[in-house]
């Protein structure tokens, strides 16, 4: 056993309100079944398979209100492993569901039985035709589909507001449009072709032009099936006309049946049906999509009204306009977004009432531009509009950073109205359209009905498309307001049918949320023509069954999942996704959701329990200890939770007294620690050189298991040596800034086999021939930006050193006169940011005098245009380091990178590497897992440089490429060298 076991029960809730009516019961503890189990990995391999109850639990719930345990989760790799799934399912009468980002709002992700990851090992896009089409893996999301296509002045037609999280199979299985879509820009009109998997295993490329031939040989019945329906929908005039009718407006409920309208054979009526069927009648395996012209320019403005039904009857008037887009926002939504970044503090002041249209127009040209915004400034004239707070403009703006400032708050709509809503409450969000010209009626009814049952729901959506979603929360584990919120439900529906001939699922699919509702909107002769379009593709009901069609009437109030609460920093999650591809262990343990979903379902059990002991378990490596610490998923997290500082509380519960003790001592004997860092690493250059890297990997693992994995790391050949013993001599005097070297850069040297000035050389040399000279305070030994110990969680550590670190700054730089320029992206975040909670008054008083600069920033902006640049290499790939997104610096890295290179290329998937100081060391697993994608597109070509901002960062991506990654301010030196 190690000799410094984390402390034991440290994780466990400090208060466990369960047990709750949904939790998973203690039988179900062992995780998945053995016979299951077993025979799942003889068939695809253990990798492949998760069962454990950890595993089950944290896939469990999605971005809905429903929760339902699978009994085992397959991660599929190719098409062959979906294969062999359905092909065991129909053999043991199991029941398949297929999930990939876990983004959908109605439990389409969620099933009983075989649950298949097809996220993991689906991504990836291929541009074809100049960027006139792309083809693409379904685990994709939307966000990384259009950065490959924006270099070519394309885009897709849906434009979900999940774009971020959401992947390409999940928008057609759904049909999810988004803000522009409308009827027209969503999948159903501008896919060219699509590939699928049938639950029988038979393969479908609708593209191939033999794919009829070939599907007749193979599924004979499923053709005939296919066109009997066919010729019976066109038979009946009346039922062709409804069909018609429902699609010219926006409509995701049901099965698309004009898809037997639009199709003349099997291939193509299925190439239609697949599109919105959510995973009921097959997987999908790639779409390739006809792309669209990419607009740059914009011109928008944010308008608001004094209440809902005014807004709404404005929204024709900028239709007619030509308006791309439309977006309303009611009071709550308006009032709840300040919890979004950037979004002006008084809109918490709104009146109640006040309601807000996001309109844009978008033009290949200015002159285009100028001619919408003469059209707009036409519509704003003839409305009243109100001016209720000092932030609120009503004016059109062209200017970008605004721009995206007003879309973020509409597509934060969800996120944030949720995460302002009351503590244990569970979230419902509504969906559906109604003509567009009664859009306004509508709002009113909506009111009226939602105030007759007790809700005061947030409303926002695509008003342009008549499309509204709305927000309700109450409490799941209380029978009184899930009989409200039935009772609620029944009400709307029927408004939205019976007044409106409205649908109910204008974009997010039917889900499990309204399949009871199926045959109120559409009539029982249409919703039997689903019901034998199911059993004429799928008659054993393998796939998704009582997703879309359920004859249950309540089935919309199974599964409905509590939310008891957890920590305060993760408490408002609403379990969206949004955070979940930019967290480095995605593809390793958990999430930052599903570290919180774990976390609830710990707060739902009993104390003692089976399930929370298994969790417990799970828990120190799969969410503590392979959490990086990079917290850009607070980045993500349209309210900003940061699941990262929560993992670094809980390292710190686990410390002994012990652990904490000896870490604050190193903390004050930094000197000491620092010098013997780099005699160690000067000494294992050494050694490696004599011997090679066998015996300190040998020595380092050893101490691993006896000490602790996470407390000792790994002998990774990648390290670098040791640094000069001294800095470079400077100057105070005339000195134009303070230049801090960090601690990394004072015990690890530059990639070795370069020559050249070490990185602080080169940051001394290129400030001098720039005429900005910079100085070295001799006392820089000892000292730290404190991240070491904030990482850890080692509290008293970090406030020994954060408080050192801000009290010598202050002299160094005279209170603040001169800037502090620090040369490790992590460690300008942590002097600029991190240490700030753990300041004394005093010091907190003077780290707001400070100007903290990092050396790629003072660089770009105050060197460069005072260089000659004087030689320059070919191409340059960027790793823009986790800790430039969060001081949004990124684009002073391209800056000095474009100056020294012909080309500079980042990577689509670049991303945190993981490395996270030392984490790369101690859990190399998970660098390693962090890096694969950018990896590949790193490796694919041949680059001439291979810059970044941050040593460790470098050493994380030279292990992960086989590539020598340094400072890109060792380029700037060696372009500007005279």
């Amino acid at each position: 056993m190690p000799l410094l076991e984390p402390k034991p029960g440290a994780l466990r809730p400090h208060t466990v309100g369960g047990p709750a009516p949904d939790r998973v019961p203690d039988r179900q503890s062992a995780g998945t079944p053995g016979t299951l189990r077993r025979e799942l990995t003889d068939l695809l391999g253990a990798e492949k398979v998760l069962g454990d109850i950890s595993d089950l639990v944290r896939y469990a719930s999605d971005a809905s209100p429903y929760r339902f345990l699978p009994q085992v989760v397959v991660v599929a790799e190719d098409i062959d492993d979906v294969s062999a799934v359905l092909s065991y399912a129909h053999g043991k009468q199991r029941e398949v569901v297929f999930r990939a980002a876990g983004t959908s709002l109605n439990g389409q992700a969620q099933g009983e039985d075989i649950l298949v990851d097809v996220r993991r090992h689906w991504a990836g896009v291929e541009v074809l035709d100049g960027g006139r089409r792309a083809r693409i893996q379904p685990g994709t999301t939307v966000l990384r589909a259009n950065a490959a296509l924006a270099r070519h002045g394309r885009v897709l037609g849906p434009d979900p507001a999940s774009a971020i999280a959401c992947t390409l199979g999940g928008v057609v299985a759904n049909n999810a449009s988004g803000m522009t879509a409308g009827t027209t820009r969503n999948s159903y009109r501008t896919l060219a072709s699509l590939t699928f998997v049938l639950p029988s295993g038979t393969v479908v490329d609708t593209g191939d032009p033999l794919a009829d031939e070939e599907l007749a040989h193979a599924e004979p019945a499923l053709c005939h099936g296919l066109m009997e329906i066919k010729k019976e929908i066109e038979a009946d005039p009346e039922l062709v006309a409804r069909i018609r009718a429902k699609y010219e407006i926006k409509n995701t409920t049901g099965y698309r049946l004009d898809a037997y309208l639009d199709g003349s054979t099997p291939v193509e009526v299925l190439r239609g049906l697949m599109v919105g069927s959510e995973g009921t009648l097959g997987f999908i395996s790639e779409v390739v999509f006809d792309t669209l012209p990419l607009d740059r320019e914009l011109t928008s403005g944010l308008l608001f009204f004094p209440s809902l039904p005014a807004a709404a009857a404005a929204v024709p008037l900028f239709n007619e306009a030509g308006a791309l887009a439309v977006e309303l926002m009611d009071g709550n939504t308006l009032r709840a977004s300040v919890s979004v970044a950037g979004v002006p503090a008084d809109w918490a002041d709104l009146p109640r009432d006040t309601t807000a249209l996001l309109v844009e127009f978008r033009a290949p040209d200015e002159a285009g531009r100028a001619e919408h915004e003469r059209r707009a400034a036409a519509v704003v004239a003839g409305l009243d509009l109100v001016e209720p707070v000092a932030s609120v403009t009503n004016a059109f703006t062209r200017d970008a950073r605004t721009i995206s400032g007003y879309w973020k708050a509409r597509k934060a709509f969800v996120t944030a109205v949720g995460g302002a809503r009351a503590p244990g409450t569970t979230l419902i969000t509504e969906d559906f359209a109604v003509p567009p010209s009664r859009l306004a009626e509508a709002c009113e009814a909506l009111l009226e009905l939602q105030a007759e049952h007790g809700f005061d729901a947030a409303v926002a959506g695509h008003a342009a498309h008549g499309n509204l979603h709305f927000l309700l929360a109450f409490d799941a584990a209380r029978p009184a307001d899930v009989e409200r919120y039935g009772a609620f439900m029944e009400a709307f529906c029927r408004l939205t049918v019976e007044r409106f001939d409205g649908s109910l699922k204008a974009e997010h699919s039917t889900g499990r949320n309204m399949a009871p509702f199926l045959e109120l909107e559409w009539g029982p002769r249409a919703t039997e023509m689903m019901w034998r379009t199911k059993r004429v593709i799928d008659p054993d009901l393998v796939l998704a069954p009582r997703i879309l069609l359920d004859r249950d009437p309540k089935a919309h109030l199974r599964g409905l999942k509590t939310i008891p609460r957890v920590e305060a920093v993760a408490d408002p999650c609403i379990e969206c996704g949004f955070c979940e591809p930019t967290c480095p262990s995605e593809d390793l343990t958990t999430t930052p959701r599903q570290r919180i979903v774990l976390r609830r379902e710990m707060m739902r059990q009993q104390p003692g329990s089976p399930v929370l002991a298994g969790l417990l378990d799970a828990y120190g490596y799969d969410a503590v200890d392979t959490c990086a610490g990079d917290s850009t998923c607070k980045l993500a997290c349209p309210v900003g939770i940061d699941t990262g500082a929560l993992m670094k509380d809980f390292r710190h519960r686990r410390h002994s007294p012990r652990e904490e003790r000896a870490a604050a001592l190193a903390a004050r004997r930094f000197g000491v620690v620092e010098a013997g860092a780099r005699l160690a690493v000067a000494a294992a250059d050494k050694i490696t050189d004599a011997v090679g890297d066998g015996i300190l990997e040998a020595l380092t693992g050893a101490a691993r298991r006896a000490v602790r994995p996470d407390l000792v790391p790994e002998w990774l050949p990648q390290i670098p040596g040791a640094a000069a013993r001294k800095l470079p001599a400077t100057r105070r005097v005339g000195a134009t800034a303070v230049y801090y070297p960090a601690c990394v850069n004072r015990i690890f040297g530059g990639p070795g086999g370069r020559p050249g000035p070490s990185l602080p050389e080169a940051v001394v040399a290129v400030s001098e021939r720039a005429g900005k000279p910079v100085w070295i305070p001799r006392d820089v030994t000892g000292t730290c930006c404190a991240t070491i110990w904030h990482s850890k969680g080692y509290d008293a550590g970090n406030r020994v050193m954060a408080n050192r670190i801000v009290e010598a700054a202050w002299g160094w730089t005279a209170g603040g006169r001169l800037p502090l320029v620090v040369d490790a992206s992590s460690c300008t975040l942590g002097i600029s940011h991190e240490v700030v909670p753990y300041l004394t008054q005093d010091n907190r008083a003077l780290h707001a005098e400070l100007r903290i600069v990092d050396s790629i920033v003072w660089a770009a902006e105050e060197l460069l245009p005072h260089l000659e640049i004087r030689r320059t290499v070919g191409s340059a790939v960027l790793h823009p380091t986790c800790s430039m997104r969060h001081l949004d610096d990124e684009a002073q890295l391209r800056a000095v990178a474009e100056a020294c290179a012909d080309e500079v290329v980042v990577p689509y998937d670049a991303g945190c590497c993981a490395f996270a100081g030392d984490r790369g060391m101690l859990h190399p697993e998970l660098t390693e897992s962090a890096t694969a994608r950018e990896a590949a597109e790193v490796t694919a070509r041949e680059f001439d440089a291979h810059l970044s901002a941050n040593r460790m960062c470098e050493v994380g991506m030279d292990r992960a490429t086989g590539r020598s990654y340094y400072s890109a301010l060792l380029e700037l030196e060696r372009a500007t060298r005279p």
